[in-house]
């Protein structure tokens, strides 16, 4: 089996009312990683849906199963969401543009806009809040 393409990694705990939509949103990558904290309610059901990539881990810390996470990707590129994100139309068409480009960097930020007590946040220096989220496979690491 070849090396897939692109691969996407989620971190997940009691994610139930979040995580379809996420995993939805991607459904079209190579390969779906999500790393679940040992939830208690229908996240890892959901998750094994969209991927039999579903490992159970304890919370060990925020920043250590982003990168346990993102050491269990196999594609050439990495797409790492929050349970509670969707990659839309445009960034997806975007994502597929990056990953086929051979001169393509090797990470790419994105804006992230806040929802935030019951409305997008689009000022204040919320947005655009740039994020890493894709990166080439052994060019990037979670760390504070």
């Amino acid at each position: 089996m070849s090396e897939p393409l692109l691969s996407v990694t989620v971190i997940t705990f009691n994610e139930e009312q979040n995580i379809r939509d996420c995993l939805a949103s991607v459904a079209w990558a190579d390969e779906i990683v999500v790393v679940d904290a040992c939830s208690n309610d229908q996240t890892p059901l959901i998750c094994r849906e969209f991927t039999d990539r579903v490992i159970q881990r304890p919370w060990p810390g925020h920043v250590a199963q982003k990168q346990y996470a993102l050491e269990q990707a196999r594609g050439a590129w990495i797409l790492c969401l929050d349970a509670d994100e969707r990659l839309s139309l445009e960034a997806a068409a975007e994502v597929k543009t990056i990953i086929h480009n051979p001169n393509a960097a090797n990470g790419y930020t994105f804006p992230r806009q806040s929802f935030y007590l019951g409305r997008w946040i689009r000022h204040g220096g919320w947005y655009p809040d740039r994020k890493l989220r894709l990166v080439r496979r052994g060019c990037g690491r979670w760390r504070w």
